[in-house]
């Protein structure tokens, strides 16, 4: 970005995202006083460390918008143009849904920048407010890089919490944000982030797994071609060595879509898996081929769920004899915890005419199970062609979501290890004798 960019660029530097603290009390102070003041102070370092003119922000916090004012407009509109997200760390953070929904909305921005080759691009700038253990982090949060040494043993064991709240710490806290300032500044500068449309406050998930959920997993199937197996009249650009290769959206993007869901997924805290379908065992063993009980039931609603599941498919996979014969039996066998999302890139001039009608309808005839499931949800664009790269990215979250439920729904509750306990039962009332009562021996003298 050259001078004159920057001159124009009066976007906001910074988002703090924080735990909002509950009062304890009535009539107490603000409990995020301190937050305010921090934000306040990297507001001055960054005016002064930059050419930004007087009146543009410098950073942005949400205060005290809770409700009216176009509060999840403006939260949409800043988290969708600010240069750099600087989550601020405690315990209470990764338990907040609504830190989560700002964390999965900014890093969403991050992959589609990605994408379209902007490269690793490390806008996010974490910072300390209270210590908080490794092990407090959630998944989706454990590949940023955190070097909070670097602003000193105190700011790492204690947080801007524990350096702003005492006096003999005031030199110290005002060198640590003047830092943290001037981290911020370098990487809006050597890593600028385009800005992208708002996304819906209300409708992005978090990127924080509940309270008291376990580790949550899902596996990713990918069913496509590669350049040596499409047919002759194929154009090949979407296509590599492997089916983990396939990048159904290469006029949008620079990236294999498997490794693009992955990385979504894995956003939103999940421990993700992916195969190609064409290994010998694409799903881990997940997904049995279709058998029938005795009494006439589907065997595979028999088995106990291991993992939801996800099937990217390409409709040119289904040109392959063998592979579409395979693809039937998965089908026919898929539990109700098994998704498809069928990218069909509406740019792609092949996937349209006489044969891309003809693909669809042997896709119908393939998997009409996992089909006919995907229609009657709300994500049913997933199953009937996902035209954009942008589609997919939005989409991808809502097919996430449902097939967690079909999970949970079909799952078998296990009860812990150990020896089976008796339910606590209330007994009736016990009367105390009087104390120079004799023994109670059901009234015999």
């Amino acid at each position: 970005m050259d001078a004159v960019e920057r001159t124009s660029d009066n976007r906001p530097y910074f988002f703090l995202s924080y735990a909002h603290t509950p009062s304890w009390g009535s009539g107490g102070p603000n409990p995020d006083h301190w937050v305010h003041v921090l934000f306040a102070d990297l507001c001055n370092d960054i005016m002064a460390l930059t050419d930004l003119p007087g009146g543009a922000p410098a950073g942005f916090m949400d205060r005290e918008m809770r409700s009216g004012d176009g509060w999840p407009e403006k939260l949409s509109e800043n988290l969708a143009t600010c240069r750099v997200f600087v989550p601020l760390f405690s315990p209470r953070y990764f338990t907040s849904e609504m830190c989560g929904r700002e964390w999965f909305a900014f890093h969403e921005r991050i992959l589609r920048a990605r994408a379209t080759g902007s490269g690793a691009v490390p806008a996010i700038v974490p910072a300390l407010w209270t210590h908080v253990e490794y092990s407090q982090l959630p998944d989706s949060v454990r590949h940023i890089h955190v070097d909070h040494a670097a602003f000193g043993d105190r700011y790492a064991a204690q947080g801007f919490y524990g350096l702003i709240k005492l006096n003999r710490f005031h030199d110290e806290y005002k060198e640590t944000v003047l830092g943290l300032a001037q981290r911020i500044v370098q990487v809006a500068h050597d890593s600028p982030l385009p800005s992208s449309r708002p996304r819906p406050y209300e409708s992005t998930p978090s990127a924080f797994k509940p309270r008291g959920e376990g580790p949550r997993r899902i596996h990713l199937t990918v069913a496509a071609p590669t350049r040596d197996t499409i047919p002759e009249h194929r154009d090949a650009r979407p296509y590599g060595e492997d089916a983990q290769d396939w990048n159904p959206y290469h006029s949008e993007s620079t990236r294999a879509l498997p490794s693009l869901a992955e990385e979504l997924i894995r956003s939103l805290d999940y421990r993700t898996t992916v195969s190609s379908f064409d290994d010998e065992d694409p799903t881990g063993g997940d997904i049995p081929a279709a058998s029938v009980t005795e009494d006439g039931e589907d065997a595979a609603d028999k088995v106990p769920p291991t993992r939801p599941g996800i099937l990217l498919v390409d409709r040119w996979a289904l040109l392959d004899e063998e592979r579409r014969h395979r693809l039937k039996e998965f089908d026919a066998g898929a539990r109700p915890w098994v998704s498809a999302i069928v990218p069909w890139n509406r740019a792609d001039l092949q996937c349209h005419g006489e044969e891309g009608r003809q693909l669809t309808e042997e896709l119908d005839r393939t998997l009409p199970l996992i089909l006919e499931r995907g229609r009657r949800t709300d994500c049913r664009m997933a199953v009937t062609g996902v035209p954009t790269l942008k589609t997919f990215i939005d989409l991808l979250p809502a097919v996430v979501a449902h097939t967690t439920r079909q999970y949970l729904k079909h799952a078998e509750a296990h009860p812990p290890s150990g020896p089976h306990l008796p339910r606590p039962r209330l007994m009736g009332p016990i009367h105390p004798q009087p104390p120079d009562a004799g023994p109670d021996n059901g009234g015999e003298a």
